[in-house]
């Protein structure tokens, strides 16, 4: 128990410390990073993130979330840099450096090769005064006064300045550009959260059998047709409309009710004006009204003509659930 409760401990100050940390970041906040981001979003060309050690695996991340918010960049290690990749920055690039100190050899030999190119840099670094600091055009302030490492070494609270001066820095971009939630689904199409900005019912309704019955077919062919389609459901259509549904539950209440299925048809055990969805709809809005009424199964129809099932499964396998 004295081991939970030190490790406890220790967790509890480490979040704390680095909580502090990244609250204080808010104060350090000026007009060189408002001046960034105007950079970035008036230059036609990529923004090109480097650093070296933790904080080449920041820029990594710094990358992906630019990307994904509409802001072309590119990961360039800074290392390699002065080894041959140099030539990933462009003419019209802007080249962000991440450096906790900004005084590492690496970076001492590449930002002159940079400024010789004449792009803009931004550093984001815990130290204005460092060479990075001097040498770069903006800076993005991720001051720590120390790290959450007990023994001040390893890259924790640090690392953690750098990540959120770059989450800023890409909301700050997303909200200038205009950046919706329609161009986020554009952006992540495979996701889960995408997919409930894009999908529709009618690519899930496509997935499916179209089981359907009308008024007067007989119990049992009701029954093979809601077997044979595997969807655990079918619609009743008369003249081309949705009068009802018959669920595989639907099936099971019947046969406690009744000693026999003779003459029975689907009109007698169908349940009448059953909840519909437009075949247009979001995929999100079906999801929306099967929890909220309880059911695992949706008709979806276009102006009043059936068009199929969309089921449950259909939906957590998407991840819309």
């Amino acid at each position: 128990m004295n081991d939970f409760n030190s490790i406890i401990k220790n967790a509890k100050q480490t979040i704390l410390a680095e909580a502090k940390a990244i609250e204080n970041l808010a104060s350090l906040v000026d007009d060189s990073f408002a001046q960034a981001v105007t950079a970035i979003l008036q230059s036609s060309g990529r923004v090109i993130v480097t650093g070296i050690g933790k904080s080449a695996n920041i820029a990594t991340k710094i990358v992906a979330t630019l990307n994904s918010t509409g802001t072309p960049a590119i990961f360039m290690h800074a290392a390699d840099a002065i080894h041959g990749d140099l030539g990933t920055i462009q003419e019209d690039d802007t080249v962000i450096c991440i450096s906790k100190s900004g005084n590492t050899p690496e970076i001492k030999v590449l930002v002159p090769l940079i400024k010789a190119r004449k792009n803009k840099i931004i550093a984001i670094t815990s130290n204005k005064e460092s060479f990075l600091g001097e040498q770069a055009d903006f800076i993005l302030n991720a001051y720590i006064e120390k790290e959450a490492c007990p023994n001040n070494l390893a890259p924790t609270t640090s690392t953690t300045a750098q990540l959120v001066m770059g989450d800023a820095l890409a909301v700050c971009l997303l909200e200038l550009r205009g950046f919706t939630s329609k161009d986020f689904a554009k952006y992540h199409p495979g996701g889960s959260l995408g997919k409930q900005l894009y999908l529709r019912v009618s690519d899930l309704t496509s997935l499916n059998e179209l089981p359907q019955v009308a008024p007067e077919t007989p119990l049992k062919e009701v029954i093979i047709e809601i077997s044979k389609k595997m969807l655990g459901v079918t619609a009743v259509i008369d003249a081309d409309k949705i009068v009802g549904i018959i669920t595989d539950g639907d099936l099971r209440r019947m046969l406690t009710k009744v000693d026999s299925m003779a003459g029975l048809t689907a009109k007698d055990i169908m349940t009448k004006n059953p909840k519909l969805i437009d075949n247009n709809a979001m995929a999100v809005e079906a999801s929306a009204i099967m929890e909220s009424n309880g059911i695992t199964q949706i008709l979806a129809h276009s102006e009043g003509i059936y068009k199929g099932v969309v089921h449950i499964h259909n939906l957590t396998k998407e991840g819309i659930l």
